[in-house]
């Protein structure tokens, strides 16, 4: 038995009450209880905790004594010790158990906070522009011993606990101390390793226990599993350095912009090893080599953030910033992005600020509140894709995403982000009917939190990382979505031209005996061209959930729908705008894409004419690549120039693009099956013109009409021009000239 006095003294300054707290699970700073505490006369008391515990000893890891047993002071596994003099540092306990084994271990409570004062104040301001550095677990060391420190936000948890294989889960060993109204709750347990997995168990105010994963986790189990990693990321050497003092020069407006889109787990797949998917690793030489034979500056990668349902191509995340473990781990990933670098491609990521997944492990209701979404369904939850909608207007909600923008720029070196469904955040009544959402404070439909929240974004990322693209996937006529955030925009550099997409493929779909009753649907665009920075795409979006591959969308037989594809992507390299392919095109794939599937690469070694497609593809990227006047004024109507777009009845379209210098480029597209001999046009000058690209080419699998290479112009003035020519127009075909 204990003495009073002495259990008085192995009390001082804690309660009953709070150790009831302690050991129901319900105290918000174990610390205050557990560890080593001062008492007069230099004397300190150290306190133990371990539910399963029958009896603990304690070891100065500082000298060499023998054990010291510790009183038990409550039946649950609380126990305590006086010691004389200074407080021992490092010190280690001997936990003993009802079946005679025994743990030894150093003290989690031994240790001072590791967040500053600074930090929590930043956080509760939500202004911490490096969140990531803080929050989520850190390998790092703490008075000379290694361990890991794990930090969280949960402002409305009654008890938070780090639970892992290391503490059997359970939630009662490990709590972690409330660092007052910041929200953030924090320990660090020396001698964990790396690879450690854990979560957090939150008790809610109701009594609830909730098992979540770490929103800032840098890495996550391969899905099914769905618990945190430790991993430390200060361990890789990066080789990108020649990349990135010169990425401004391959990412200007006015340098040409060609990005490849990707899907890491379906681009190419290991056949003799059960149809896995390519490591990070694996995949970057040989995708790597082959965006470098097409001609392609940049690779975007469909969401790499972890998520847990193959099924939403990574739209729906669990860990934003965990790379997915699916193809590796985060220094795989690193390995990735440097190859890129190495080799002068840029890498872009998909981003999905938007909303997150109802999974249970994850955000959704976090400590027991709508932490991270909206309380109130017509705000809070996204009716088309059954997820939840971020609280844009919560300071700590909009710093958990822009911290998350910086730490891919930060961590991961990426060029840049393409941020997803930007339009669903925009307004309120997206996607939803009357009664189903709620108007701003001034009556509106516009989601003003989530603008506020955006134009801080971009903002954010032109200050600190002024090399960097960020790219809006919107589809409304919302002004200014490029423009910077000084002049009332958005801030974003470019926006897909979705009307642009939408518009050019519902025409490519009519059959060409009709397309001269539609000839506005695609002269339309250029009314609006120069509204904004814009990227032309043809995304993973239109080749999925029935609405067939971009070849099978071409009308026709065989013969008029690669015709119509070379057409297509020959006017789009010509319309002004950014380019975006997604994988696959080079190939002409006559299969939707599958995201559990390969591409069928085999095509391009037993199909000429996809060999003659691929070929196609790769002159023109490399064409446009070379040709200034093709991007260096996308953003400027002087860059453009219709030379005739009024012949609807053959549906012909000539227009002139121009750059800073150097002379201009004549495009002419010809949208029927009809071969037109003895065609003129105007042209800015007399003399001779040289044809530099024809779709119709045979080595493209055209049916090689033309004009032998060479076009002579003569003063006869037409089409408002000073010269003209009269010329052969291959059959769905683009011709691209150039004066000598």
């Amino acid at each position: 038995m204990i003495a009073d006095k002495e259990y008085e003294a192995l009390l001082h300054g804690t309660s009953r009450e709070e150790i009831k707290r302690l050991v129901e699970g319900r105290h918000h700073n174990p610390h205050s209880i557990l560890g080593c505490h001062p008492l007069e006369n230099r004397h300190q008391v150290i306190r133990a905790w371990h539910p399963q515990a029958v009896s603990v000893d304690f070891i100065c890891g500082t000298a060499k004594i023998s054990p010291q047993p510790m009183s038990r002071i409550d039946e649950a596994g609380l126990f305590a010790l006086l010691i004389k003099d200074q407080s021992p540092s490092p010190y280690k306990f001997i936990f003993h158990f009802a079946d005679g084994s025994s743990w030894i271990t150093l003290d989690p409570y031994a240790f001072s906070p590791t967040l500053g004062e600074l930090d929590l104040y930043l956080i509760s301001e939500g202004r911490h522009q490096r969140l990531y550095d803080h929050l989520g677990a850190h390998p790092l060391k703490r008075n000379g011993i290694d361990g890991v420190a794990f930090a969280l936000w949960a402002p409305n948890a009654e008890r938070v606990s780090v639970v892992g294989d290391f503490n059997q889960w359970d939630g009662l060993r490990n709590p972690l101390r409330s660092l007052g109204s910041s929200g953030i709750w924090e320990i660090f347990i020396p001698e964990l390793p790396l690879g450690t997995i854990y979560k957090y168990e939150i008790r809610t105010p109701s009594g609830d226990l909730r098992l979540k994963t770490d929103p800032l986790a840098f890495m996550m189990e391969l899905r099914p599993q769905n618990a945190s990693k430790v991993f430390d990321q200060t361990r890789f050497t990066w080789d990108d350095a020649h990349w990135q003092k010169n990425r401004i020069v391959h990412q200007k407006k006015e340098a040409p912009l060609v990005i490849y889109e990707v899907h890491l787990g379906s681009w190419k797949r290991c056949t003799e090893e059960n149809n896995r998917s390519l490591t990070y690793r694996e995949l970057a030489p040989q995708l790597v080599s082959h965006v470098k034979e097409l001609g392609f500056t940049h690779i975007e990668l469909l969401p790499v953030s972890e998520y847990p349902f193959d099924g939403s191509w990574g739209y729906q995340v669990s860990g934003y910033y965990a790379p997915t473990s699916r193809y590796g781990n985060p220094d795989d990933f690193k390995f990735f992005v440097d190859y890129c670098h190495q080799h002068e491609i840029g890498v872009i990521l998909d981003w999905v600020p938007a909303h997150f997944p109802k999974d249970d492990f994850s955000l959704r209701l976090f400590d027991g509140s709508a932490l991270y979404e909206h309380a109130d369904p017509r705000l809070g939850e996204h009716p088309d894709w059954g997820t939840l909608i971020f609280n844009f207007g919560r300071p700590e909600v909009a710093n958990f995403l822009i911290a998350n923008a910086h730490f891919w720029f930060d961590y991961y070196h990426v060029d840049g982000l393409r941020v997803d469904a930007v339009a669903s955040m925009l307004y309120l009544d997206y996607s939803r009917k009357e009664g189903q959402w709620l108007p701003n404070y001034l009556g509106g439909r516009e989601n003003l939190e989530a603008i506020a929240f955006l134009r801080e974004l971009n903002s954010n990322i032109e200050k600190l990382y002024p090399d960097r693209l960020m790219i809006a996937e919107e589809s409304t006529s919302w002004p200014g979505v490029s423009r910077p955030t000084g002049l009332g925009g958005l801030g974003f550099h470019h926006k897909w031209n979705m009307g642009w997409m939408n518009d050019t493929l519902d025409f490519f779909a009519i059959d060409p005996l009709y397309r001269s009753y539609h000839h506005n649907q695609i002269t339309f665009s250029i009314m609006y061209a120069f509204s904004e920075h814009f990227l032309l795409p043809f995304s993973h979006d239109e080749v999925v959930h029935g609405k067939g591959s971009l070849l099978t969308k071409m009308p026709g037989d065989d013969w008029q729908k690669f015709a119509n594809l070379r057409l297509l992507l020959s006017y789009q390299f010509t319309h002004p705008g950014k380019k975006l392919l997604f994988m696959g095109t080079e190939i002409a794939s006559d299969k939707e894409w599958n995201f559990a599937a390969s591409l069928d690469w085999h095509l391009l070694d037993h199909d000429a004419g996809r060999q003659k497609f691929f070929l196609f593809c790769r002159d023109l990227i490399q064409l446009y690549r070379r040709l200034p006047a093709l991007w260096e004024k996308d953003d400027d109507d002087d860059g453009f120039a219709w030379i005739d777009c009024h012949d609807h009845r053959n549906s012909i379209l000539i227009y002139q693009r121009r750059g800073t210098e150097g002379k201009p480029v004549i495009c002419i597209i010809n949208l029927t099956p009809l071969t037109h001999n003895h065609y003129r046009i105007g042209l800015p000058g007399a003399g001779e013109y040289r044809e530099i690209f024809n779709s119709d080419a045979a080595l493209y699998g055209g049916s090689n009409q033309g004009n032998q290479g060479r076009i002579l112009a003569e003063e006869f003035p037409f089409h408002n021009l000073p010269a003209s020519a009269s010329l052969t127009i291959p059959p769905l075909a683009a011709l691209l000239i150039q004066a000598d």
